[in-house]
């Protein structure tokens, strides 16, 4: 189900971050964009990089085009960026006091308004550079006031109004103004306007969001699940690029157990460390492992009942998840636990052969162990 991120209440107090990659090199060097955008306003900043910028250097040119104009964010949203997933950007924030927020891997709807505008940027700036692509970053500050002073159809304000409380002057506006466009002139008046403009601008965007989520949720059937539930993995390619190789490979696998509930779209799994991804799933990615009847099958054979057939343990082993590893399987379960059973009855018969006595007593086991009518001196083995 769509679930949308808290609204804030004023601008550059929640941003998020991402970055556009797989740009032409210029003659800077630079090949990627750095793009910061404010959830309130959805005022962004276009910042020129290089793709192997580490994450101190994203510290520096964040500090430097962005907190010198807005100051320290409360909160933080992005994807798993390594940039981001490093020691020293956790640190960093953790000092300053700011919330980091990430995405869950490969699910980058999480992030939505970023991505939103990384289209509208990428639009842009193929509508500019024409036939000299390699000059994008002397387009970048035009695109960034154009994409600033346009309306956002969220807030049905433009981003410039929302953060300063009145529009800045583009080449059509160098013409006498109206009377009744002039800016207020009076400090008490202009702060009364900002208020009333941030909290109708929070109106609009509840309202945009509402509408969005229910043509979101349209077709679509919520699941939640708890701690202790078994679901089955999803392998998404981008996540789970070595188990899908081959049209042919399992697409999915499982099932495994949930183990804790970040909220009703993200939930982290009690993942072998084999698969050397990120625990934290969304939920898209998740189903409910509902245990049916028995599985085992049994090879019928002409003139014999079904139920004097024995069963081996490979064909029973796949047994219904009980956390104790010796309990009887069941019904259908994982290879993990099937594992879990077979080392557990092993365990149990060495543990039982090294206690108990052997008893040795003369063959009585028939003509079967009579050699020419004569009794055998074999000794047979009881427990």
């Amino acid at each position: 189900m769509y679930t949308p991120l808290p609204i804030p209440k004023e601008p550059w107090v929640d941003i998020s971050m991402d970055f556009v990659l797989g740009l032409p090199r210029t003659k800077n060097g630079q090949d990627s964009i750095y793009v910061v955008v404010d959830r309130f306003s959805k005022m962004a900043h276009f910042i020129p990089c290089h793709k192997t910028d580490d994450a101190s250097h994203v510290a520096n040119l964040f500090f430097k085009e962005v907190v010198r104009l807005h100051g320290i964010p409360r909160t933080i949203v992005s994807d798993r960026d390594t940039k981001f997933l490093s020691h020293f950007w956790r640190s960093l924030w953790n000092r300053i006091g700011t919330k980091f927020l990430f995405s869950t891997t490969c699910h980058p709807q999480t992030d939505g308004q970023t991505e939103v505008v990384n289209r509208v940027l990428s639009t842009l700036l193929r509508s500019l550079v024409g036939k000299n692509p390699k000059a994008w970053d002397e387009c970048l500050p035009h695109v960034e006031f154009a994409y600033n002073r346009s309306a956002h159809s969220a807030t049905k304000f433009t981003p410039f109004e929302v953060v300063y409380g009145f529009n800045s002057l583009s080449p059509m506006d160098l013409l006498p103004l109206p009377i009744d466009q002039v800016l207020h002139k009076d400090g008490k008046d202009k702060a009364e306007y900002v208020k009333k403009l941030h909290h109708k601008i929070k109106e609009n965007i509840e309202k945009r969001t509402k509408q969005y989520e229910q043509q979101a949720n349209k077709g679509r059937k919520k699941a939640t699940f708890e701690p202790g539930d078994w679901v089955w993995i999803h392998f998404r390619k981008e996540r789970f690029p070595a188990q899908r190789k081959s049209k042919l490979s399992p697409r999915g696998d499982g099932p495994f157990q949930t183990l804790e509930k970040i909220n009703d779209n993200a939930y982290k799994i009690d993942l072998p460390e084999k698969y050397n991804v990120s625990v934290t799933f969304n939920v898209s990615d998740l189903s409910l492992y509902e245990p049916g009847p028995d599985l085992r099958t049994t090879r019928s054979q002409e003139g014999e009942n079904d139920e004097d057939i024995s069963t081996s343990l490979e064909e029973v082993i796949l047994v219904s998840p009980y956390k104790d590893p010796e309990e009887f399987p069941l019904g259908p379960i994982a290879r993990a636990r099937a594992q879990r059973f077979r080392d557990a009855i092993t365990s149990r018969c060495v543990h039982a052969w090294k206690e108990f006595n052997v008893h040795q007593l003369p063959c009585n086991m028939g003509e079967a162990c009579h050699a020419q009518g004569k009794p055998c001196n074999v000794l047979h083995v009881y427990f």
